[in-house]
């Protein structure tokens, strides 16, 4: 859980950065599977759900921002 308080510790301009460094993670890793030469198959899941943390995290951020 450590990395959900990691990434609420930085900025918006900082979480944008982070999701895209790991978008393009994402897909080097799709086209390292496609190849049959993925090393570590457990980081696909882990860029998923890092991905999906800090899309949460913007979100309950723009919507508190909202109100």
């Amino acid at each position: 859980m450590s990395k959900a308080t990691d990434f609420r510790a930085k900025t918006e301009d900082q979480l944008t950065e982070e999701l895209g460094n790991l978008k393009r993670e994402a897909f080097n890793l799709r086209f390292q599977a496609a190849t049959s030469q993925l090393e570590k198959p457990s980081r696909v899941r882990e860029v998923r759900r890092d991905i999906a943390r800090i899309k949460t995290l913007q979100n309950e951020r723009s919507r508190s921002s909202a109100k």
